[in-house]
């Protein structure tokens, strides 16, 4: 079952603060978080009881570096953050564009075609929402993510013959439109406006293709993981000596907000997905092929 996105009034705190949705990065980070604590309590044991360590200038030193590092943590964090929430923020414009262009060539078409051609009203009726709904399923298909992969993909269809059908019920608008003006119904300038509005279709499907396949680059999100890992497993060695065994859930603690803040980029980078806090790509189609049927009715 494909998840939808979830609708929530922001000024509601006590369901932000209490409800659990299966987006949940603790769900995900659990087995980790576990392993941290494991390993702080071990730190924590070596230092205070075998090696028997005294608070000195060893661990003030370690401390130091970890507020110098935790700054710098932080600001890459939030350009990561930032980069995700823009990806998501221009897929939903796009989508807001495919409505309203889809609802202008429905306004245009109403107007242009003669009253008693009601074949051609109900050609378009059925195929302009088509294409919202053949966006949709081919943005959520995983041979579209990996189409610029540099790897073979034998267990998927052939990128090569497996047609686009986005393009596909494009293609039969277009030759629609043409066959509409070689047949004299509508005029030449009728046809120029009407360019404008089948050209966007192309080029929104292009721009959701273009965040779809071109994920953050893997060296920048790899670095971050390994920065917030190995910040996270040299924290015990400054806190155990002040902390004592509050160390483990300090360093859990601190683990699970850096780490929540890179799955939640990851998730929202890939605005066309089934998670909950991705697009709801199939109510906006819902939604175009229900004013395009009031338009032309």
């Amino acid at each position: 079952m494909i998840a939808s996105m979830f609708y929530y009034n922001p000024k509601d705190w006590i369901l932000a603060i209490f409800r659990i949705t299966k987006s949940e990065t603790i769900m995900t980070l659990a087995p980790t978080l576990i392993f941290i604590s494991l390993y702080s309590w071990g730190i924590v044991y070596l230092e205070v009881y075998y090696l028997k360590l005294s608070e000195n200038s060893y661990a003030k030193d370690i401390t130091i570096m970890h507020s110098l590092l935790g700054f710098a943590i932080s600001m890459l964090l939030v350009f990561r953050t930032n980069t995700a929430y823009d990806r998501w923020w221009e897929g939903r414009k796009l989508w807001g564009s495919l409505v309203n262009n889809s609802r202008n060539l429905a306004i245009k078409l109403k107007v242009f075609l003669p009253a008693e051609d009601q074949g051609s009203r109900t050609f378009f009726r059925q195929v302009i929402p088509l294409y919202a709904s053949a966006l949709h399923k081919h943005l959520q298909k995983e041979s579209t993510k990996l189409q610029l992969d540099e790897k073979p993909h034998p267990e998927l269809p052939d990128f090569d013959n497996n047609p686009h059908v986005p393009n596909k019920v494009a293609e039969s608008m277009i030759f629609k439109i043409n066959d509409l003006y070689k047949n004299k119904i509508i005029s030449g300038d009728q046809l120029i406006v009407l360019n404008d509005e089948m050209r966007s279709f192309t080029e929104i499907c292009g721009a959701c293709e273009r965040i779809k396949n071109t994920p953050i680059p893997f060296s920048y999100s790899a670095f971050i993981k390994k920065f917030i890992f190995i910040y996270a497993v040299t924290l015990p060695f400054g806190l155990a000596l002040s902390l004592g065994y509050f160390t483990i859930p300090v360093t859990a603690f601190i683990f699970y907000v850096l780490a929540s803040l890179e799955l939640i980029a990851e998730e929202i980078e890939d605005p066309f997905g089934t998670d909950i806090n991705d697009l709801p790509m199939e109510k906006i189609a819902d939604n175009i092929k229900r004013n395009v049927k009031d338009i032309l009715t």
